[in-house]
């Protein structure tokens, strides 16, 4: 049964919220519309219009800091709550995987056909698998958010190269689960690179700046291949696609030059 219009006219309640969030930080900024088929879902399953949700997902808009360097200001009739769910989550990504799970199981809201994309556990964090079944599917489920979170801030392409077929595509991670855990899901740890850029990049070859400019290992500067040239130190120097939200933390920036890129 259609329920999309039953809650005409009522608040908006924190569990609702939560998932209008979820969904926010997941979709390219100009795809938070009441035509997009995951807004539309969303809407069909809490009982509001798709025009509803869109509006929702447009009052996160004035708390974006990224969004506001770009011009872009959002709707401006947010309420308290969005306000105190945005402060409250937007740097406690683990508290709203967790919840935002349990919500969805609530609403029997399936994630993998919610948001279309199945993800596949980062290889180069496999050493940290367990065996228990849950704590794995935990680990999936909220590499999926990360995943989604960064490639769709940089519009599905490497941030290096522009390379837009997302099946190469790896949302990589500046600093590794291995050394700070808490930082596994924050989208601003993460970059949209290519399969051939993510590997530069975990094996130090390659590296960001303050400025978000690529900066080449002197260990690739070495070689005379074209192949090598065309693909790699084209790049040097160059300012990277900047995403729409989710700017890359200086911090995290720093620790990788200091302790991954060979210089």
């Amino acid at each position: 049964m259609d329920t999309s219009f039953e809650k005409y006219g009522t608040g908006w309640s924190r569990e609702e919220t939560i998932l209008a969030l979820y969904l926010y930080c997941q979709l390219p900024f100009a795809k938070t519309k009441r035509t997009t088929p995951e807004v539309i879902e969303l809407a069909n399953v809490i009982g509001r219009t798709p025009s509803a949700v869109a509006r929702k997902l447009g009052n996160f808009g004035p708390f974006d800091q990224n969004l506001a360097k770009q011009g872009i200001k959002g709707l401006t009739h947010y309420s308290k709550l969005d306000k105190q769910i945005w402060d409250e989550f937007s740097q406690n990504w683990d508290s709203l995987v967790d919840l935002a799970q349990d919500l969805m199981s609530r609403y029997k809201l399936d994630e993998q056909d919610w948001l279309e994309e199945s993800t596949n556990l980062p290889r180069k964090n496999a050493s940290l698998l367990v065996t228990e079944v849950e704590t794995t599917t935990l680990v999936r489920k909220g590499q999926g958010f990360f995943r989604r979170a960064v490639l769709s801030s940089y519009n599905q392409q490497c941030c290096i190269c522009g390379l837009d077929l997302k099946q190469l595509l790896i949302a990589s991670h500046i600093v590794p689960w291995s050394v700070r855990e808490e930082t596994r899901l924050d989208p601003q740890n993460g970059l949209s690179l290519c399969v051939l850029h993510d590997k530069l990049f975990d094996t130090g070859l390659l590296t960001l700046d303050d400025s978000l400019k690529v900066k080449i290992s002197h260990n690739v500067n070495s070689s005379t291949s074209n192949v090598t040239q065309q693909l790699i130190l084209a790049y040097q120097g160059k300012l990277i696609l900047l995403p729409t939200r989710f700017v890359p933390k200086s911090e995290y920036l720093d620790w990788h030059r200091q302790n991954v890129f060979v210089m």
